[in-house]
């Protein structure tokens, strides 16, 4: 396996630390024809370096055998599928909590980081000039700039190739396989424990190619060029999914909006999404110190407003909750496992459960994965995986050719109506299922 390789096999999710292990300094990130960012090789680039800390590259330790070198000795509890924990809770932070995308923890977490001198800097995706990309910040005081969800690629590149030159500490927020990457990278350097001694990870449904932005735009009516994307647009007065995509045209300033709920399922059916995302195990970023997603669980996601679940892993991470907690700048409870598994169900059945078929499936190389989540499904589960990849690659290909949404419309249409036709009879057949098995224990 080389870089080479992971990238003509679709296997690279742009996180761009392999950039840093260059020592002929010829590699460099790029925007693929898929809409995704990679690295260019250079003739002389030293690919063996590199894989060393490609989070998708075969040779390297697994998420289990990092999260015990990083966490085994500084949390108390262990699941096989959410990693290493401390404590795991729900709920949102009171000051944040309207101005971001769910229940503002992040955010929380990152004033609090700044704040208490934990670290000096943060690397995370923040607006420049109407565009979104990792940028180093430091306002813990206007911390609200940086407190919304991003679908578009993005890459870390920029951190190591800096971080020697760097005065202080550097906080990182990312998702599951970029903090596989930092991990990777401090594993065999590591002096850069000390130098980032914090990972804040999103728990991420996958990344999207940034034609899935220009898809939102066109489905709101906007047809030119446009500038500050906003995803996650909230109707507190209504539920937790009601959010709105929104964008600015840049040429007369005009809003255009459009409900997401309108659009169909955007995670679901794996639209524009990277076929790297379907070869990753890691659904609640398990190398981070604090993990966060939506809490998508009754009675959390009737809430407009948006609520987190949090997944403290480390002691640091532990401490900042608990003192939100005294403060009473933090509104938790205490939830349990299957509480964190059933918020995240869909990625766990679709990542794990698929991951067999899809490896089966799969002509190319394909990264190493955990044992335990490959395991064999039902006839039609395996329907629903067939029908998921063809519709995640047909729906690139489709935008690719005209870049128009009626166009997208009529391609995808059939592949979208099998897609929900399957994934009904699977629906009904676990059903059948559990029936049966009821009744077998009466």
């Amino acid at each position: 396996m080389s870089i080479e390789s992971i990238v003509k096999n679709d296997l690279c999710t742009g996180c761009g630390v392999c950039i840093s292990e260059d020592e002929s300094k010829q590699a460099k990130m790029i925007w693929d024809e898929n809409g995704f960012l990679v690295p260019q090789l250079g003739v002389n680039s030293t690919q063996d370096k590199m894989l060393k800390v490609c989070p998708f590259a075969k040779q390297q330790k697994n998420e289990d055998e990092l999260g015990e070198l990083f966490f085994k000795n500084n949390s108390q509890n262990y699941h096989e599928k959410l990693g290493y924990y401390s404590n795991l809770y729900v709920g949102y932070a009171k000051q944040f909590r309207e101005t971001s995308s769910s229940g503002g923890v992040a955010t929380y977490i990152f004033k609090k980081l700044l704040k208490e001198k934990i670290v000096d800097q943060l690397f995370i995706v923040k607006e420049k000039n109407g565009e979104y990309l990792y940028q180093f910040y430091s306002d813990f005081e206007d911390i609200t700039k940086i407190s919304k969800t991003r679908y578009i690629p993005v890459t870390m590149s920029e951190l190591f190739e800096k971080i020697d030159t760097l005065e202080g500490k550097v906080a990182v927020s990312g998702v599951a396989c970029f903090i596989k990457a930092i991990r990777l990278k401090q594993y065999y350097y590591p002096g850069l424990k000390e130098k980032i001694p914090f990972v804040v990870g999103i728990i991420c449904g996958g990344l999207k190619s940034k034609y899935y932005t220009d898809f939102l735009a066109q489905s709101a009516d906007c047809f030119v060029e446009y500038r500050n994307a906003q995803y996650r647009v909230k109707n507190k007065d209504s539920y937790a999914l009601d959010y709105n995509f929104s964008c600015i045209e840049k040429n007369n300033n005009k809003i255009h909006m459009v409900e997401m709920k309108k659009l169909g399922d955007m995670w679901g059916t794996g639209l524009f999404k990277s076929n790297a995302c379907d070869f990753c195990d890691d659904v609640v970023t398990e190398l981070a110190d604090i993990s966060l997603g939506d809490a998508w669980i009754n009675p959390y996601d009737k809430d407009g407003l948006g609520n987190n679940i949090i997944i403290s892993r480390s002691k640091i991470a532990e401490k900042i909750i608990q003192q939100g907690l005294d403060d009473q700048d933090l509104c938790l409870e205490l939830i349990c496992e299957d509480k964190i598994m059933q918020s995240q169900s869909g990625s766990f059945n679709h990542r794990h459960k698929g991951l067999s078929y899809r490896i089966k499936m799969t002509e190319t190389i394909t990264p190493n994965k955990r044992i335990r989540f490959i395991s064999s499904q039902n006839f039609i589960f395996n329907l629903v995986q067939r029908k998921r990849l063809e519709t995640r690659s047909k729906s690139i290909e489709v935008w690719k050719k005209k870049k128009d949404l009626n166009f997208f419309h009529i391609e995808m249409k059939k592949s979208l109506y099998e897609l929900a036709v399957f994934t009904k009879m699977n629906h009904h057949f676990l059903r059948l299922v559990k029936l049966i098995k009821g009744a077998n224990t009466k």
